[in-house]
């Protein structure tokens, strides 16, 4: 639904694929090898542990081709819409923090980019509610990504 909402106002949300696998040596490795070997590049990562598996958090420069890759090998995953928030430099994370606290708006998890769209950091984002969150950034002069800013 939160897609759909996104598309509709003529912008292709980025999306944030989750890997589930177990946790042995080499699972992350493996992965962004396999990625290579496709040319698809990894925009922004991130890996969550326990005892027994992994969570491989990343958004791709092209979602189709990641997702028939992560079909092809047998992957267990998932994907969503995540919000990306571009930042200008380290200071302003405030600013981003700020604006969503003040809103209410809860953030579940965040990550950095990989790469620097338009010479800039990003924050990857999974927020309560994402068309709300990003109405709030943009009124505080915060630019959010679309995929088409992370394509290469």
């Amino acid at each position: 639904m939160e897609t759909n909402t996104l598309q509709s106002r003529g912008k292709e949300p980025i999306l944030q694929f989750s890997v589930f696998a177990d946790n042995k040596v080499g699972r992350l490795n493996e992965l962004v090898q396999r990625f290579n070997q496709r040319d698809i590049h990894i925009i922004a990562l991130s890996q969550l542990d326990s005892t027994e598996c992994t969570i491989m958090r990343f958004i791709p420069d092209y979602p189709e081709a990641a997702r028939q890759m992560l079909r092809d090998f047998g992957y267990a995953f998932s994907e969503t819409s995540i919000l990306a928030a571009e930042i200008s430099t380290e200071a302003d994370l405030k600013f981003l923090t700020s604006a969503l606290v003040e809103a209410e708006i809860n953030i579940h998890y965040l990550y950095p980019f990989i790469m620097r769209p338009n010479g800039k950091s990003a924050i990857a984002m999974n927020v309560e509610d994402a068309e709300f969150a990003e109405t709030v950034l943009n009124g505080r002069q915060i630019r959010c990504l679309t995929r088409g800013d992370v394509a290469r």
